[in-house]
């Protein structure tokens, strides 16, 4: 059993990263009332923490190559648990947004660096079982989040969804530091500095651009130069990494079909997946005026059917990626279309249904995307593959809270502009999506409430269709492209090295596997 406890720290590190990803979801309400916060806000509590772990696991990746896996895990650790204690302490807004950046900074060292460890303590049939836990500990994770989040908010203080982080990651430190080896993949090398901070701007500034669209316009100078700037940075990170010698990220992989598949499959699974249950927590709680924990459970079935194809996947398996991973983002199209079918008579006992597809998909894809993308590259390149898969995952996540967050609030004001009564949709829409509606229809004259509350479950059902429609083809789109272009060898058909060792010259090999 020994030979397990590095999976073990691995794992629950993994666990408490992802889960806090999700966990605020059902929060949001208690949080909107708490701290009396808008759409734009709420997102950034959500985003903040999604994009900081994006932006910075490419350089954390190709960095703990350098300087040692096993040290950036231990202090990502460290600076996780502390942003989650500030987190839970924040008086306003603005310093919860902030922790929640230092949190992903936290996250970003953990994660850019489990691929490769789990890839050096594990090989041949243990390598599939180590990836095949990791990834079940993925899947649940991010589909558990709403119910644990739900379960604290309730019984608790919407606080406690960042201070169960400390004896968590208190213990996992300690494991790691009992159980894990140190590695590094390469020997000292320039850093990519440019090219990390072109990359985090390029992305930071994208989404801050989408998130201020819906609520200060698309054309208004600050939306347009949000967007200029993220161009701009894009532009100099291609330009970085062409000409750099150790680049965070080898642009030329792309020229692979499967690596370039295996990315876009990685960026629209978390997208697809669970960037839609921000808004159907909001949904819930804020209009259909369930408590915390009945939000949570509705969503409970997700965790479940990921965590019975993660086994399943493991048990059965190893099958081909392609099938695994292009099947699985069919399953999460399929259950978010499923979900897209809500009026205003409609309860939560109506996503049911998708959620479990949805669910199956995301245990399929989780592990076998990891492997798949550990097996494009030699070894020692391992960090900053795993950095790479797992930044496109992130960003993917990121990304889809804004795009929808846009799509979301439109649909909600289309819906009450037609409705004549209502002075201000737009106003009004700002109110209703940042979890305030059950105040908002309390504002309107008695006689006129119940007609209100129609329309504003019309609106949010209106807005979360959409929303669930744009899922459900960003899910099919990804599937088309891994059938399409993915090549990767069925796990363990073929040769692997040995636990711990970092064997050289084998670029060859890689690209004859894809």
């Amino acid at each position: 059993m020994r030979k397990w406890w590095p999976l073990a720290a691995i794992c629950l590190g993994t666990f408490m990263l992802l889960l806090d990803v999700t966990i605020v979801t059902v929060a949001l309400p208690a949080m909107a009332t708490d701290l009396g916060t808008t759409l734009s806000e709420l997102e950034w509590v959500v985003d903040t923490y999604a994009l900081a772990l994006a932006s910075l696991l490419l350089g954390v990746g190709s960095r703990a190559d350098r300087i040692g896996r096993r040290k950036v895990y231990l202090v990502g650790l460290i600076v996780f648990t502390a942003a989650s204690v500030a987190c839970a302490v924040a008086p306003n807004a603005g310093v919860l947004i902030g922790a929640r950046a230092v949190q992903g900074i936290g996250a970003a060292g953990m994660f850019g660096t489990t691929i490769a460890l789990l890839g050096m303590h594990y090989s041949g049939r243990d390598r599939g079982v180590a990836f095949a836990v990791w990834g079940a500990t993925n899947s649940v994770a991010a589909a558990a989040g709403p119910v644990v989040g739900g379960l604290l908010t309730q019984y608790l203080d919407w606080r406690w969804i960042f201070f169960v982080n400390l004896p968590v990651c208190l213990a996992a430190v300690v494991m790691t530091l009992r159980s894990v080896r140190e590695a590094r993949g390469r020997g000292r090398q320039r850093a990519d500095v440019l090219g990390t901070v072109a990359f985090t701007v390029a992305s930071g500034a994208l989404t801050f651009g989408l998130i201020r669209a819906h609520s200060d316009g698309w054309t208004t100078p600050l939306t347009l130069g949000l967007f200029t700037t993220a161009a701009v940075a894009l532009a100099l990170f291609v330009v970085a990494e062409t000409r750099h010698e150790h680049p965070v990220l080898d642009l030329s992989l792309f020229r692979r079909p499967s690596f370039a598949g295996i990315m876009i499959s990685a960026l629209f699974l978390q997208g697809a997946a669970f960037a839609s249950l921000l808004y159907e927590s909001l949904w819930m709680q804020s209009v259909l005026g369930y408590e915390p924990v009945e939000a949570g459970l509705y969503i409970l079935p997700m965790c479940a059917s990921a965590f019975l194809a993660s086994v399943l996947a493991g048990r059965f398996g190893p099958w081909p990626p392609r099938a695994t991973i292009g099947g699985g983002l069919a399953l999460i199209a399929l259950g978010s279309g499923m979900q897209a079918a809500l009026d205003a008579g409609s309860s939560g006992s109506s996503l049911v249904a998708g959620l479990v597809v949805a669910g199956l998909g995301v245990g399929l894809v989780t592990p076998s995307l990891s492997a798949a993308a550990l097996a494009t590259v030699p070894p020692e390149r391992g960090g900053m593959v795993g950095g790479a898969v797992n930044t496109f995952r992130q960003l993917g996540f990121a990304l889809g809270i804004a795009v929808f967050g846009v799509i979301f609030q439109s649909r909600i004001e289309g819906v009450l502009k037609t409705d004549g009564g209502i002075p201000d949709p737009h106003e009004a829409a700002v109110v209703l999506s940042g979890g305030h509606a059950r105040s908002f229809v309390a504002g309107w004259p008695e006689d006129e409430r119940a007609d209100m509350a129609h329309l504003v479950r019309e609106a949010f059902a209106s807005g979360l269709n959409a929303v669930l429609v744009v899922a459900a083809a960003l899910g099919a789109a990804a599937s088309l492209i891994v059938f399409a272009t993915v090549r990767v060898p069925t796990a363990g058909a073929g040769h692997q090295p040995e636990a711990g060792t970092i064997p050289g010259g084998q670029e060859t090999r890689a690209d004859a596997a894809l």
